[in-house]
Formats: structure tokens, sequence, C-alpha cells
């Protein structure tokens, strides 16, 4: 967001306590956020090898330990999975990542299984 300063570090800008100043800042810091994590997917579904781009053989979380941060809620707490995604409790999604890099768990916090269509193609 064009024109606002940043006074403070994230940290201390995510326990706002509802200051209209600290929110603009904190939202213009999650716009940056946002803006560089679409700048890294792009670059990556460019990049292509045997026939599919990078972001299609890649796994990108991006996410937050809370909900709300001001509050430390662990509900409703925001996550991408560049590439696909449904909708999984996310302990599932750590399971199939830790099998997707060679770890054989199927266990992880309150995980119910694995998430489907993240295989990898033989």
């Amino acid at each position: 967001m064009e024109g606002i300063e940043i006074t403070d570090g994230y940290h201390n800008l995510s326990h706002h306590g509802k200051n209209e100043s600290k929110l603009k800042q904190l939202a213009a810091i999650d716009v940056w956020h946002m803006k560089l994590l679409a700048e890294l997917l792009g670059k990556l579904k460019d990049v292509h090898d045997s026939g599919e781009s990078l972001l299609a053989r890649s796994m990108v979380l991006y996410g937050s330990n809370f909900g709300d941060a001001n509050k430390h809620t662990t509900t409703n707490m925001p996550v991408i999975l560049a590439g696909g995604g449904r909708n999984y409790p996310l302990p599932n999604l750590f399971v199939s990542m830790l099998q997707r890099m060679g770890i054989e768990s199927d266990r992880f916090a309150s995980a119910t299984g694995t998430m489907r269509g993240l295989e990898l193609k033989g």
C-alpha cells in the first residue's frame, strides 16, 4: 500500500489491539508478502523441466501460525499450498509432505491420513 510508513516490526504490529495505524502497516506488509509470493510462483511456473513447470513439481507452503495473532487464536489459520489443495485437516498436509520427501510417516498431530493429489508421478 503506497504511502504507508512502517514504524515497527511485524511481530509488534501483529499485536495491534485494533489500532488503526498498526492495522494499516500490517496490511501493507501483508500485501508486500503476497506480491513476493506471486512473483516466486510466477517464476516457478515459467521454468519447465521434462515437460512440466517447476511449480507443478514443487510444493510451496505459505501460512501463519495464528488465525488472529492479536488474540493468539489458532483457528482459521491462513494456509496456501501452491498447485493444489483440498479441504483436509492441516496435519494431513504435513503427513503428505513428509511422505513426499521420503520420510516414512503416517502421523503428524491430529492427521486423519494424507491429502490426495500430492502423490509423486512415476
